[in-house]
C-alpha cells in the first residue's frame, strides 16, 4: 500500500505498508487517513479504501510482540473465501505455524517464516546476506519496501526486520543506530554503511556482505565493491557514492 507526502495520488510515495503493518489514524481530509506507522512512526497519507480498522485490543497485542516474516519470494495467505498475497519480509501476526490473525480474520499460511529473535550473531548475519541475495536485481523503486520496487533505506529495514531488528525508515535515522567500524578492512557481513552528498547530508545506506562488498539499491539491488573512497561501480568505472561512516548493529 502506498503512504504518500500529500493527500493526493499525485503526490510522492514516501514508504509503503505491507501485509501484516499496523498504523494509527492522525488526521482525516476527505478520502485520505494521515497515519503514523506502529513499527518505525513514519507518517504519511493513505486512501480511505485501504483502511482496515483493527481493535484496541488487537493493535495493543500486536505491539507488544514482535512476528514472523516471510521468507518466501512470493506466498499466499488464505481461509475458505480469501486469497491474499504477500511477499519476502512481511509480518505473520501471531502466527503460530499454521495460522495467523489480521483483525478478526483468521488465515492460514503454509509457506516458510523465520523466528525474528532466534539465533547468535553469526546465524543472523548469514540470514541477513542470504536474504539480501533474494532481491537481487529488484528494481529501485523511491519509497519501495518490496521485491517488486524498493530503496535503499527500505531494503535495510526489511533485511534486519527478518532478525527482529527494527530499524528506522530512513538512512539519516538509521545511521544513529549501531557502533562505527573504523575502517573497511575491519567490517563484518551486515554492517551498514552510509554514504553523503557534497553538501554533508546522508542520501545512501547499504549492508556489506562478503570480502568488502556491498549489497545496496541503487538502479536495481546489486552488490558492488566497498573501500574506503566508497562505492567503486564497475560497469561505469567510477565511484557512485562517497563513504560517510560504517556502522555495526548486530553484536560482536
Amino acid at each position: 500500500m502506498p503512504v504518500r507526502a500529500e493527500p493526493t495520488d499525485k503526490a510522492e510515495i514516501v514508504t509503503q505498508l505491507i501485509f501484516g503493518d499496523c498504523y494509527t489514524i492522525l488526521l482525516t481530509q476527505g478520502n485520505w487517513r494521515q497515519v503514523c506507522i506502529a513499527a518505525d512512526q513514519y507518517i504519511g497519507w493513505i486512501d480511505f479504501k485501504q483502511h482496515l480498522p483493527v481493535t484496541a485490543d488487537y493493535f495493543a497485542a500486536w505491539q507488544a510482540q514482535d512476528h514472523p516474516r516471510t521468507l518466501d519470494i512470493v506466498q499466499m495467505v488464505s481461509d475458505t473465501s480469501t486469497r491474499i498475497p504477500v511477499s519476502l519480509g512481511s509480518r505473520l501476526p501471531f502466527f503460530d505455524g499454521m495460522t495467523l490473525r489480521l483483525g478478526e480474520q483468521q488465515l492460514f499460511y503454509n509457506g516458510a517464516a523465520t523466528n525474528p529473535t532466534n539465533g547468535s550473531a553469526e546465524r543472523r548475519a548469514a540470514l541477513l546476506v542470504k536474504m539480501g541475495q533474494m532481491f537481487l536485481k529488484s528494481p529501485y523503486l523511491w519509497g519501495g519496501k518490496t521485491l517488486f520496487g524498493i530503496d535503499c533505506s527500505g531494503l535495510m529495514q526489511q533485511l534486519y526486520g527478518l532478525i527482529g531488528v527494527q530499524l528506522p525508515r530512513d538512512a539519516r535515522q538509521q545511521i544513529d543506530h549501531g557502533r562505527p567500524v573504523h575502517f573497511v578492512s575491519q567490517t563484518q557481513p551486515g554492517d551498514l554503511a552510509f554514504f553523503d552528498n557534497a553538501e554533508g547530508n546522508i542520501v545512501h545506506v547499504g549492508m556489506l556482505i562478503e570480502d568488502q562488498q556491498i549489497l545496496h539499491a541503487s538502479g536495481e539491488v546489486r552488490i558492488d565493491p566497498l573501500d574506503h573512497n566508497g562505492i567503486f561501480n564497475r560497469s561505469r568505472q567510477k565511484y557512485s557514492h562517497k563513504l560517510r561512516l560504517i556502522k555495526r548493529i548486530l553484536p560482536d
